[in-house]
């Protein structure tokens, strides 16, 4: 028996004694159109952002990668690959990016590799603030690497290093991200079917061109007559009605609405009647509030990309209004991009461009770089491929609308039937844009916990690995001591959660997933 056991244990403390200087070999490794910068062991259980300084601490020991893709002359791509130096569970983790991207999401790379992952994370080509495209300004191929180059190089370089490292490839690679990561996770999909076996994307800005030039309309639509703009003071009066309206459609009154699609709310009722005050609206805000829930239009009515739902309007603050006119984190996205990536004038004002001709200009010249909208995913689906899509009902940055219109447009290309056997979307009641909100918005993920083994991402592992069909989908409400305060089913669309009529209704067995 000792004889037996001798070489199996030899071997594995040759492997634990060789990782380290293998760390530092990486930097000698040859990769396609770029370089390694450098390779090291991180062992001190902690590594501090080198921007902003946060502390991620109780790390593993981790070797770090850092390196530079350069596919094209004007190209600069920055990328990390962590791998831990023991534990690791034999699986790679792609990391996606928000905004316009511009930095390795570190924060995501120290979660991921301390849950045993080998995990890769890009700037995507450029250095900047995630609200700011003045990199793009007169680079068409930066514009290409922060669209789709970037993440695809990045994951096929990450394999070969994970193979380097360890001597073997991973089993498995996924990728996980929201917001614009949610649009590179679809790009990966429909274009590049073999670089990830498992896909969760949140809260897709995937229709990227149609997406801001609605915003474009609709900025025209509620800014252009300054009597329009809605202050975010009024919001809590807008919630309040729209909760009203519809809060109890569920079968239970918690400041949550669960089935939107179902809810009638009726904006006249907020009118002014005895003069401007923050309980009501004028006239002109009324008219811009009707637009905000039903989507940039174009002058002849046509609706360009689809508008947000009521029942969170409190959480439109940062995103839909801003503190004052055109101030808002929406207005900084369209104005950034029409000047620096479409019209390529920084000048561009977005009050008097004409709408259709923008919209138009921006698909000529960036839709083929930005837009992941192909509803074709027989390549992704053939090779055993399975992708979970997820958006909040609430998200004031992203109409919920995009996700549905995607999933159903692929339902029709290729069938209900096949699309269920490889595709699945759950939209979050109470969530705001990848998380956050009144609902429960924590279920697996982006790293976010909930209950065990009911997560979105545990459910998207074993639905690749083991087959298994999705099911029991948890989402929770944390306190502030980060217990549980609520927890509701997150189903499969179209199906809704509907309460039972007993029982607690902070409890998910209180609820039971129901065909709409």
């Amino acid at each position: 028996m000792i004889r037996v056991l001798l070489p199996a244990l030899l071997a594995l403390l040759s492997v634990s004694s060789v990782s380290a200087q293998d760390c530092a070999a990486l930097k000698a490794t040859r990769i396609d159109g770029g370089i390694i910068i450098d390779a090291k062991l991180i062992d001190d259980g902690s590594f501090r952002h080198p921007i902003s300084g946060a502390l991620y601490d109780r790390l593993p020991t981790f070797c770090r990668v850092r390196g530079e893709l350069r596919p094209t002359p004007d190209s600069d791509i920055r990328f990390e690959v962590w791998l831990p130096e023991k534990g690791w569970n034999g699986r790679y983790l792609g990391v996606g990016n928000g905004g316009f991207a511009g930095e390795v999401d570190y924060r995501a790379l120290a979660h991921d590799v301390s849950d045993g992952f080998a995990a890769a994370a890009t700037d995507t080509g450029h250095f900047g603030d995630s609200e700011d495209a003045s990199w793009a300004y007169g680079h068409p191929e930066k514009i290409a690497d922060f669209g789709w180059r970037a993440i695809h190089l990045t994951a096929i370089v990450a394999k070969q290093i994970i193979g380097t490292y360890y001597g073997k490839p991973a089993s498995h690679s996924y990728f996980d991200s929201c917001s614009d990561g949610g649009r590179e996770a679809l790009m990966e999909a429909q274009r590049f079917p073999e670089d990830y076996d498992g896909i969760l994307a949140g809260a897709p800005a995937n229709n990227w061109t149609t997406m801001l030039g609605g915003g474009l309309a609709g900025l025209q639509e509620t800014s252009l007559d300054p009597a329009g703009v809605i202050s975010d003071l009024k919001l809590p009066a807008i919630n309040r009605a729209s909760l009203a309206a519809c809060d109890q459609l569920d079968g239970v009154k918690d400041g949550i609405v669960s089935d939107p699609e179902k809810c009638h709310f009726d904006p006249p009722v907020l009118l002014c009647k005895h003069g401007d005050n923050l309980d009501c609206l004028t006239a002109p805000q009324l008219a811009s509030l009707r637009h905000i829930y039903a989507g940039g239009a174009t002058p002849a009515g046509q609706v360009i990309f689809p508008g947000f739902l009521p029942g969170d309007e409190d959480g439109w603050r940062p995103w839909v209004v801003g503190p004052g006119p055109l101030s808002s984190s929406g207005a900084q996205y369209v104005r950034n991009y029409f000047s620096y990536m479409v019209a390529n004038d920084p000048k561009f004002n977005i009050l008097a461009a004409p709408v259709e001709a923008s919209l138009a200009e921006a698909r000529t010249k960036t839709s083929q770089y930005l837009d992941a909208t192909d509803p074709d995913l027989r390549r992704f689906a053939a090779r055993g491929g399975k992708l979970v899509l997820y958006h909040g009902w609430n998200d004031p940055a992203i109409s919920p609308w995009n996700s549905i219109h995607y999933f159903q447009s692929v339902q029709q290309k290729m069938g209900a039937s096949q699309t269920a056997s490889f595709m699945r979307l759950y939209m979050a009641p109470g969530v705001e844009h990848c998380a956050g909100g009144p609902g429960p918005s924590s279920f697996g993920q982006l790293g976010l916990p909930t209950e065990k083994g009911h997560g979105l991402f545990e459910l998207l592992e074993t639905w690749v690995e083991a087959g298994t069909t999705p099911t029991g989908v948890i989402a929770t409400k944390y306190d502030h001591d980060q217990k549980p305060a609520m927890t509701r089913p997150l189903c499969p669309y179209p199906d809704v959660a509907k309460y039972n009529g007993s029982g607690d209704s902070n409890s998910a067995a209180s609820f039971t997933c129901v065909e709409r």
